[in-house]
């Protein structure tokens, strides 16, 4: 009987490490396998036997074979993971536009400044052919510098669309590994099994898919888990995955948006979806692209705007007023593709006011529409009073005619300089039509006897022109000479107008100023200005807008409007990079805290193998004297 109870308790030694030393085998074999938690076979004592007098050990049992591993730590990594993740991709591209917009060779700075340096060239020799000719070559220099950014811009625009479909792909593709993982999980797990190896594939592809977007799970009473993306959108629920999908988007087909389908209806969740390399996308492309391309518009529409305004009041060296400059950019605005009808169209009407945003416009029902500013939110109240169509006032620089057929929640989404960096042209090829002077000149009549001196005189810079602005217009002093009497087509002819020195005197939409103490009888005179081709008034009016602070509200020069985005750039990037490095340390600690409890670590393994082997080697020495013991029993009853 004790031969019989050494060879049992044998026998359970083999089996239990045997099973013991494969394990390790196992662990060592998995050293490098990605999101492999070690393993350890828990040893029990099997029931002993009741032997009249007290209880005999019957051996040992492999009870079951334990995954080490941390919910906690694995959480942390996954956390971890999907933020740096989202803060590498930000940070890569936003670096690219950093590099674009600061680059001494491909920035708008160099280009703008060469500009005006050959508008100060024109000014210094108005009647110069050459200056002229350099002012339309760096012209054009610079609308190309606009061209090239907006479409380097538009071109990342599209590389994020790749993305998000390559993106969303691989976040489908997980998701049904996920669910399939899960009913084989569900399944072993009813049987009494604990399927390690398979927990770990799907720990690992729950990684995988929080390096794409952040993720939550839900653990079920079955061993399944559901698992959600972004702020809620359910991609496993049990055995199932539901998909995303990657949509054009209701404004602009160019620009793709992450849909989420449920039943029959597919919901916009782009602005949900966060964390991992998709949401890194779609943050740099609200927070870094969309107002870089908004802000570079403004700087394009602005400068084109205000040139063209203080070119029309110049005069060019064939006489003639003068044309635009530039070719405005033409604003867009986009009807959202679910709208019933309507139209919109709008209009630049102040570079000042522009705003680098785009606003959402929605009809409310009742003549009345509520416009947005995306940037911020501010909202704006517009009734039409059901006039159609209906122009509004100006807002933030623009106005915005609407014409009726929209119906309530009817949205257009208004881009006001958004793509105004690719739609500015040069309008003037010939450098005659280049309008460096003044289209007015005044005199005073050399006979006069007093002390009076009229000004140069200046064109208003409401544009259009005056249509009867070049009109010869003479001023004469009366008796006594506190008044004066004006005549010319377009003045009306006034009598007695009352004199005050330095004062202003404005006729078809210009002004001048007579200083002094005129004599009675003394005359002035205002006057087209043909042949004046040595005139540079306007030349030096334009040169001067280079440091007018034309934009932004009156804040900010063309170059200093540039510099502050090229500065919100650059700050977005830095912040990133050094919100990256920090996450990437914490990311580091988090896979070394779950690779202290999960990670195979040779030495130890080794050390285990060496353990349990000469634990088999004994468990076999028993078996080996249990059975000289029977042996010897038998011998003993054979005599």
């Amino acid at each position: 009987m004790a031969s019989g109870d050494m060879l049992g308790v044998g026998i359970s030694g083999l089996l239990a490490f045997q099973r013991a030393l494969a394990t390790t085998g196992h662990n060592i074999a998995n050293v490098n396998t990605a999101g492999y938690s070690r393993q350890r076979v828990e040893l029990v004592t099997q029931t002993p036997q009741f032997a009249g007098n007290g209880y005999i050990g019957t051996g040992v049992r492999a009870d079951s074979i334990k995954r080490l591993y941390d919910d906690f730590l694995t959480l942390q990594v996954r956390t971890s993971t999907s933020s740096y993740n989202r803060l590498d991709r930000y940070h890569n591209m936003a670096s690219q536009v950093d590099g674009l917009l600061a680059d001494s060779q491909t920035g708008l700075a160099p280009a703008l400044q060469g500009f005006f340096n050959a508008v100060q060239g024109v000014a210094n020799d108005p009647a110069s052919i050459p200056a002229r000719q350099a002012l339309l070559g760096e012209s054009g220099t610079l609308v190309d510098r606009f061209h090239a950014l907006d479409r380097r811009l538009t071109e990342l625009n599209s590389r994020i669309n790749a993305d998000l479909k390559s993106a969303v792909t691989e976040v489908n593709n997980l998701a049904t590994s996920i669910a399939s993982l899960n009913q084989e999980i569900a399944r072993a797990q009813g049987s009494g099994q604990t399927p390690n190896d398979l927990l770990d594939q799907r720990d690992n592809l729950i990684g995988q898919l929080a390096e794409r977007v952040s993720v939550t799970t839900v653990a079920q009473s079955d061993g399944s888990v559901n698992v959600f993306a972004g702020n809620g959108q359910t991609l496993v629920a049990g055995f199932q995955s539901m998909a995303l999908s990657v949509t054009p988007n209701v404004y602009d087909p160019t620009r793709s948006d992450i849909g989420y389908t449920i039943g029959s209806t597919t919901v916009n969740v782009t602005s949900q979806i966060t964390g991992g390399t998709l949401g890194g996308a779609l943050d740099f492309r609200s927070q870094v692209l969309d107002t870089a391309r908004a802000a570079l518009g403004r700087v394009a529409a602005g400068l084109a705007k205000t040139f063209n305004d203080q070119h029309l009041l110049g005069m060019d060296l064939n006489g003639a007023m003068g044309g635009s400059f530039f070719t405005a950019p033409t604003p867009a605005v986009a009807p959202a593709s679910t709208n019933s009808g309507g139209s919109v169209s709008v209009a630049v009407t102040s570079a000042s006011g522009l705003q680098a945003s785009d606003y959402r416009l929605r009809y409310d029902g009742s003549n009345a529409y509520t416009l947005t500013r995306l940037s911020d939110g501010t909202t704006t109240a517009i009734a039409t009073g059901g006039a159609s169509p209906y122009t509004t006032s100006a807002i933030d620089g623009f106005t915005l005619t609407i014409t009726a057929g929209a119906a309530t929640g009817d949205t257009f989404l208004v881009k006001s300089v958004t793509g105004s960096a690719g739609g500015i042209g040069l309008a003037v090829s010939d450098p005659n039509k280049i309008a460096a002077a003044a289209p007015i000149r005044t005199a005073a009549t050399l006979a006069n006897a007093g002390t009076g001196a009229i000004s140069a005189g200046s064109v208003n810079t409401p544009p259009p022109p005056n249509a009867n602005l070049q009109q010869t217009v003479t001023i004469v002093f009366n008796t006594p000479p506190t008044t004066f009497n004006v005549s010319g087509t377009g003045t009306g002819n006034p009598t007695n107008v009352a004199y005050t020195s330095g004062g202003d005197i404005s006729y078809n939409g210009w002004t001048l100023q007579i200083a002094g103490s005129p004599a009675a009888g003394d005359t002035f005179t205002l006057q087209s200005n043909s042949g004046g081709t040595s005139d540079n008034r306007n030349a030096l009016l334009l040169g001067g807008l280079q440091s007018q602070q034309t934009l932004a509200g009156g804040t900010a020069t063309f170059g200093g409007a540039y510099s502050q985005l090229v500065s919100d750039v650059g700050a977005k990037t830095h912040a990133a990079g050094i919100n990256r490095d920090a996450q990437s340390t914490l990311r580091d600690q988090a896979v070394a805290a779950r690779s202290a409890v999960a990670g195979v670590n040779l030495d130890e393994e080794a050390a285990n193998m060496v353990r349990f082997q000469q634990a088999y080697q004994a468990a076999a020495q028993v078996i080996t004297v249990s059975n000289m013991l029977f042996e010897t029993l038998l011998g003993a009853v054979r005599r």
